[in-house]
């Protein structure tokens, strides 16, 4: 038993601290150069050929990159984005152990029209990223963020997806490869074709109005995350890619897995966090980099000397002045401005005591999968107008989002007849269709209305000046189309949180008003369908949207 008298400061003190002047615990020979986590000390050469070897066993178990199949890597400047391009460069080097077998490009989506930056800080950003993917023999794309205004409405269609191809398969695909020599048909660019486009002052006041109709830095954050998904899908299609390859890090993952649940996307994290997201079906982004912690690649990136350019956001702005010549980011907004930004300050605080928590977030997120689990039924799935996920809102009458939407409706009503005006009509609370099955008038509630003697204060008393409206409307009134219904519980936030929807893009619009005409061809119609009709018109619509 303890004692009271007995003196265990001794035992406490033998702490075994972990240094960098202990032996590798790989090669067991050189003294180790880095200390990546509790027990896990490498010297450089051992600490490099672990970073090569967890990237190309990542590519190596997944096989969801066939030889041969053009890949694009979406490079923003950062660390990780830029360690990924390295790996790929060294992968595809001729005195590489195992050579990389696919053809990739990088693209660059410049979106200093976003943040406020000038047409100055943008060519210099520009020139400065173009310099190092000269330097990589690949070809690239330069992309500025307003060409999103003028997508196509298929961008936001499903496409169909591609066959799987069967496991067997890819041996005979790496044969194939070798057989052929295809490494031979990857090219450099031209310079003078690489100068970035030109964008008209009027395209960057129209994305600046569309940022800055999102009131909320968290609504800005995520719409601008939409718009930057949507260029990169067109810009793989158009130039012929099948992959698009992203930058995402263990610790980035680990905090958008906890602040896409706080902004309701839990239905979609396996895809918003998995190693792969085949929600568009043609192009299909993969995540290789996601065994990589950010302590893990800041490392690598500085003993390696690993360029990078650092760029800007949303809640960042650059120093005017450095000793060092250096333009450095620095936090602009504070941490609780945003979800993402107060999800990231606590995840990395919280890493600093507990250098298991990224990791056991990283793991839990590695064991969702979506409902829509098979290509055919993802297909048949019904997809949001802006994340083009499964839309997660067929819910249960006795849900917590039909709750959520009854309490909305009640808090949003203007007397208690109404109010109970909604409860008689929607007893089980059910969403209406529209906004317009939201307003329910007081006279609904079995008193005189709001234009009889007692409907001074109903909920029509503000034209009440006016007289009553005679005969029917003539038509539905003109005005942007009813987004709700096509929109996930996530995104409805997103878009309620914006000033007007009128600021959104073109496409994002005849794509709601398309739906909407076939949603109502098909109520008038159901009747005279068979069982089973709907699916395929279902998938009609998804090809027609991919054809236009």
């Amino acid at each position: 038993m303890c004692q009271v008298d007995e003196d265990y400061q001794h035992q406490l003190e033998r702490v075994d601290l972990l240094s960098v002047s202990k032996k590798c615990v790989k090669c067991k020979a050189e003294l180790a150069a880095v200390v990546i986590r509790a027990g896990d000390a490498y010297c450089r050469s051992c600490f490099k050929e672990n970073f090569i070897h967890k990237f190309r066993a990542m590519l190596g178990k997944t096989r969801v990159i066939f030889p041969g199949e053009k890949v694009l890597l979406a490079v923003s400047g950062g660390p990780s984005s830029c360690s990924m391009l390295s790996q790929v460069q060294e992968g595809l080097s001729q005195n590489a152990h195992k050579k990389l077998r696919f053809l990739p490009g990088i693209v660059y989506i410049d979106e200093g029209g976003a943040v406020g930056q000038s047409q100055e800080q943008r060519c210099r950003a520009v020139s400065e990223l173009q310099a190092l993917f000269r330097t990589t023999g690949f070809p690239f794309y330069t992309v500025p963020l307003e060409q999103v205004l003028g997508l196509p409405s298929s961008v936001v269609a499903t496409a169909s997806s591609l066959p799987e191809r069967p496991a067997s398969g890819y041996k005979a695909a790496v044969d194939h490869f070798i057989q052929t020599g295809s490494s031979s048909s990857l090219t450099a660019q031209d310079p003078e074709d690489t100068s970035p486009p030109n964008v008209p002052e009027s395209q960057t006041r129209l994305l600046q109005q569309l940022i800055g109709s999102a009131q909320s830095l968290t609504a800005k954050e995520d719409l601008l995350n939409k718009l930057r998904q949507h260029l990169l899908v067109h810009t793989a299609r158009t130039e012929g890619y099948s992959k698009v390859m992203l930058g995402d890090n263990c610790t980035r993952l680990a905090v958008k897995l906890l602040s896409s649940i706080s902004l309701g996307r839990g239905a979609q994290l396996a895809q918003d966090t998995g190693f792969s997201d085949s929600r568009y079906g043609d192009i299909i982004s993969v995540r290789p980099m996601r065994e990589y912690s950010a302590k893990e690649i800041a490392y690598y990136a500085h003993m390696f000397r690993v360029p990078s350019v650092v760029l800007p956001g949303l809640d960042t702005q650059i120093k005017p002045f450095e000793t060092n010549k250096k333009r450095k980011c620095v936090p602009q907004a504070p941490d609780k401005a945003s979800i993402q930004r107060l999800t990231e300050s606590f995840v990395t605080r919280l890493q600093a005591d507990f250098p298991s928590t990224v990791s056991t977030i990283y793991r839990t997120g590695e064991k969702l999968q979506t409902a829509c689990g098979t290509p055919a039924a993802a297909d048949r799935c019904a997809r949001c107008l802006l994340c083009v996920c499964a839309l997660d809102t067929a819910a249960e009458k006795a849900s917590a989002l039909q709750a959520t939407l009854i309490s909305e409706q009640l808090s949003h009503s203007a007397s208690p007849a109404a109010r109970s005006g909604i409860l008689k009509q929607n007893p089980g609370g059910a969403k209406p269709e529209s906004a317009a099955a939201a307003r329910v008038c007081c006279s609904s509630a079995g008193g005189e209305g709001c234009w009889g003697p007692a409907g001074g204060g109903g909920c029509c008393s503000s034209a009440a000046a006016e007289g009553p409206p005679e005969g029917p409307p003539e038509g539905p009134p003109e005005g942007p189309p009813e987004l709700s219904s096509l929109l996930c519980y996530s995104c409805r936030l997103t878009v309620r949180d914006m000033s007007s929807v009128n600021c959104l893009p073109h496409y994002i619009l005849s794509e709601a008003q398309r739906r909407q005409r076939r949603t109502l061809m098909r109520e008038e119609v159901s009747e005279f369908l068979l069982d089973g009709d709907d699916d395929d018109g279902d998938e009609e619509e998804a090809s027609d949207g991919t054809n236009k």
